[in-house]
């Protein structure tokens, strides 16, 4: 198949009336339109003249067990910490889960996805009463719909050694039965430091020493989670989840609002990723994690959403907008720093974990495009890109998404699944699921 349009985002450029050509779900020549049809004079081909053709974007950090909490009636007073949010909302919800809870929350996450461009993601995924072959369940909902995904169960003591312990075999098990899987993989999740004693912190890595992959976890996302470690440890977060061996090239450090300049530090040197999630932390009123000094420092920094969203157009331009308000300082955050982060950085991630690269438009790499209908009326160039990127494109101008070589959404419909039958059942589930929450 060959996809076509008016421009063609490449890693170094941005090509006018480009071409890609797609076979068996890579990509396998990039170039001139009139050349790659020339060449392929058989193949089918579909031109968007109207759009930009660009990799599909990735989301660093999600939680689709999260998707039934919308619109969800608290029973209880408002939480005024995040401490509270956790007990009185997420800790309620998630134990309250059911296998068909799971693949539903799954689907319309994926769905969500798919719709706004987002053709993989990272999910780290919660539900102490319904562990065991929870990360197959939410994997297949996710590949039924065409999302790319890297899936982690978060580790936790918060409801007992017992779970903790299934948790662990939980992670282990999934990631050794998808480690030649490119559309499925996995990682180790763990919750937090917040929740998880030392003698956990060892099984874990003890556990995933064979496994060849990294943890997944939110670090320092409240300042609860500062004084726990402290408490326990006498040490700052990172600062203990390095003594432990936690931290590394394949690691995913979530949040990092409350960090110092010594675990700032502490982070570049062991090649952790930083997954920013910014309008989370604006929700939950954690504070603002320290990006612009980070990216300085040479931590390497990947964008999220933490289960607020799957638009991950709208999530930049939160990126965007709460560091200069955070600094009072109109150049901080420049549109390149967000292009180069939500494009390039998440490419990189992802394919820390996929034996081809994902994200990215090149030869060889897996076959994940979307097709923006995105009609400049300023002059577009490399150069100015990101501003337009920032400014002018939106996730409502998708038309066109394909995964894996298959296009799975075209023009406004969900071309693998029956969204509306999906969206009537998932909302009886969460009726029945906010019943059972006390």
């Amino acid at each position: 198949m060959i996809i076509s349009g008016r421009y063609l985002l490449l890693p170094n450029g941005l090509l006018e009336d480009g071409a890609v050509l797609i076979a068996d779900g890579i990509i396998e020549e990039v170039g001139k339109r009139d050349e790659i049809v020339r060449r392929n004079p058989s193949e089918e081909k579909r031109d968007f003249p109207k759009s930009i053709i660009m990799p599909g974007l990735i989301c660093s950090h999600s939680h689709a067990y999260g998707a039934f909490a919308r619109g969800m009636p608290l029973k209880t007073e408002p939480p005024k910490t995040f401490g509270e949010i956790l007990e009185r909302i997420w800790w309620r919800l998630d134990k309250k889960l059911k296998e068909e809870d799971i693949k539903y929350s799954g689907l319309v996450t994926a769905i969500d996805a798919i719709k706004h461009g987002t053709t993989s993601t990272l999910d780290h995924h919660a539900s102490p009463y319904s562990i065991r072959g929870s990360l197959d369940v939410l994997s297949s909902a996710f590949k039924e719909v065409g999302l790319r995904s890297n899936l982690a169960y978060e580790v936790s003591d918060r409801d007992g050694l017992d779970k903790a312990e299934e948790g662990i075999k939980e992670n282990v098990d999934f990631i050794k039965r998808h480690k030649d899987d490119d559309m499925i993989t996995g990682s180790f999740g763990l919750h937090a430091s917040l929740t998880l004693s030392d003698e956990t912190l060892q099984k874990v890595v003890e556990a995933s020493r064979e496994l060849n992959v990294g943890f997944h976890i939110h670090v320092a996302e409240g300042i609860e989670d500062v004084s726990d470690s402290i408490r326990k440890s006498g040490k700052r977060v990172v600062e203990r989840l390095w003594s432990h061996g936690i931290l590394g090239e394949r690691t995913i450090a979530v949040h990092a609002v409350h960090v110092s300049p010594l675990e700032v530090k502490i982070l570049r040197e062991t090649g952790t990723w930083v997954v920013h999630c910014p309008e989370s932390n604006m929700n939950n009123a954690v504070g603002v994690s320290p990006v612009p000094f980070m990216m300085e420092m040479g931590v390497k920094v990947a964008l999220g959403t933490d289960g607020m969203t799957m638009d991950m157009f709208r999530e930049s331009k939160f990126m965007y907008l709460l560091h200069k308000l955070s600094t009072s300082d109109p150049r901080t955050m420049p549109p390149g720093r967000i292009t180069d982060t939500v494009i390039k950085a998440n490419s990189e991630l992802m394919s820390i974990y996929t034996k081809r690269r994902v994200g990215i438009i090149q030869k060889g790499a897996c076959a994940d495009i979307i097709a923006v209908r995105y009609r400049p009326h300023t002059p577009m160039s490399w150069d100015n890109f990101p501003a337009h990127f920032v400014f002018g494109m939106e996730s409502s101008q998708v038309e066109m998404v394909m995964t894996n070589g298959k296009i799975v959404f075209e023009r406004g419909s969900i071309l693998t699944v029956n969204e509306e039958k999906i969206a009537e059942k998932a909302e009886r589930l969460a009726m029945d699921l906010w019943e059972r929450i006390s």
